[in-house]
């Protein structure tokens, strides 16, 4: 009776073993919200928490969205923040001239897709590897933003002058919910469909799986890997105009500033996927979880660089805790 008893315990502590390594992000997310609730002053209030939302997730989702896809497909892009910013300095250059505000959304959308476009040229035009090629557009970017804003300086905009659909798009709400969140929302139901419901999803999970298989499989490589990119730079520049309607200015490399969080998250969002591959909701629950890191730390009171090496840690061990998930299947 006693070693039947002793055995059903073992059992289910393996169970829960089990269910908490395939599920590290979802405990980790638990528990780093806890403690947080704990020890940091004023971290559970309602305001705080519309704060992180607002600002600390929303770009850094957007921006993540095209790092999932570009990871599925097994590549890497380091220009996702030269492209929100490329969209940024053209976005306010033509409503700081008093352009119409549809011309000024179509350029910086224009702008981040010749970012796009360019990558896609040098990855599937030319067989540059991903990171070289990215990080050369990245090279580019700088330099174009530096000669445009004469020397990266910023560029602010006179409140009183500026139209209206430019204040609702930087803090307009609808329903009594900022509009940031439905944009949101809409891009992430459209890039889940794409890369989880589509055929074309299917190609870019093949992609990065085996890219010699797919391609004697009859997949369009090349294209499905200009595409990638393209969507990448396109939803990068909606997150670029959002944060210049937000801020009111162009900043120069403010967008570079997304990009390690933006690969961390997506990479953090593998560990929800049974299989190990990059997911939608997975990478939006990474972003939380770093967005309420950093500021639970500031609430604590630690400065920048501690919140970036306990950010990195937090990284590493969700990653190290989930590595052990095939062999607690087995």
């Amino acid at each position: 009776m006693a070693s039947a008893i002793t055995s059903a315990h073992d059992h289910f502590r393996r169970g829960v073993v089990r269910w908490m390594l395939r599920n590290s992000l979802l405990v980790g997310f638990v528990l780093v919200f806890a403690a947080l609730g704990i020890a940091a002053p004023g971290f559970l209030t309602w305001n705080n928490l519309v704060s992180v939302i607002l600002n600390e997730f929303t770009l850094a989702a957007i921006i993540s969205l095209g790092m999932t896809l570009v990871i599925s497909a097994g590549g890497i892009d380091l220009s996702v923040g030269s492209a929100a910013d490329i969209a940024s300095l053209a976005f306010i250059g033509l409503v700081g001239v008093h352009q119409p505000f549809w011309l000024a959304v179509i350029a910086g959308l224009g702008g981040a897709l010749l970012v796009g476009g360019l990558n896609a040229s040098l990855i599937a035009g030319l067989r540059i590897s991903p990171l070289l090629a990215t990080l050369s557009t990245l090279f580019i970017s700088t330099s174009v933003q530096q000669l445009a804003s004469n020397g990266g300086q910023p560029i602010y905009l006179i409140s009183g002058n500026l139209p209206e659909a430019f204040s609702f798009l930087g803090r307009g709400q609808l329903f009594g919910v900022p509009v940031q969140i439905y944009i949101v929302a809409v891009l992430a139901i459209v890039f889940f469909v794409i890369l989880h419901k589509s055929n074309f999803g299917r190609y870019v999970f093949a992609l990065g799986a085996q890219p010699g298989v797919a391609w004697y499989s009859g997949i369009r490589v090349s294209y499905t890997s200009a595409l990638v990119y393209i969507l990448s730079a396109a939803v990068c520049g909606i997150a670029g105009i959002l944060l210049s309607a937000t801020v009111k200015a162009y900043v120069p490399q403010s967008g570079n500033a997304y990009l390690l969080w933006t690969i961390g998250a997506a990479f953090i969002g593998t560990t929800l996927h049974p299989e190990g591959r990059p997911s939608i909701p997975g990478t939006l629950l990474g972003v939380l979880l770093l967005s309420i890191v950093r500021n639970g730390l500031l609430l604590i009171g630690w400065n920048f660089y501690w919140q970036q090496v306990a950010t990195g840690i937090l990284i590493f061990l969700v990653l190290a805790f989930s590595s052990r998930r095939s062999r607690a299947v087995s």
